[in-house]
């Protein structure tokens, strides 16, 4: 996992708080990428990733939308993260841009290993729940 999110791991953790503010409500593309300002073309995608990663679930048609598929205290940040942006460690050495050595590691690959665990422990600790405040988006109703 990255230090930085790129875009779609941005665009994920958007998204789901969206649906966990919403308190259960189905919410549709349009409402969520107003809501949330991430591109509409670009949210399916996403949400794609998300649903094959059983977080969401997806209803079509006009009373269609999104809606968490899981209770929120369930879901944690590095969970969407890592639905959207996979779960491999950087094999790329910080100092070459390859892989590091062949004796093992490069002069900083423990303190960035150390860095990412860190970063990675804090993202599994926080839930959706503990971040989403129910109801915020609910008035915009299923399919709105």
């Amino acid at each position: 996992m990255r230090l930085a999110l790129t875009r779609r791991g941005d665009y994920a953790v958007r998204a789901m708080l969206a649906l966990g503010r919403a308190g259960g409500a189905r919410l549709s593309t349009p409402v969520m990428a107003a809501a949330m300002n991430i591109p509409v073309r670009f949210l399916p995608q996403v949400m794609g990733d998300l649903n094959r990663a059983g977080l969401v679930r997806s209803r079509a048609g006009r009373q269609g939308g999104y809606e968490l598929a899981r209770p929120p205290e369930t879901i944690s940040l590095l969970t969407i993260i890592e639905a959207v942006e996979g779960n491999t460690p950087r094999r790329t050495c910080i100092l070459r841009g390859g892989p590091c050595r062949r004796a093992g590691v490069c002069e900083v690959h423990q303190v960035f290993g150390s860095a990412r665990d860190a970063l990675r422990g804090q993202l599994a600790a926080v839930s959706l729940g503990s971040l989403s405040t129910p109801a915020q988006l609910a008035d915009a109703g299923p399919g709105s």
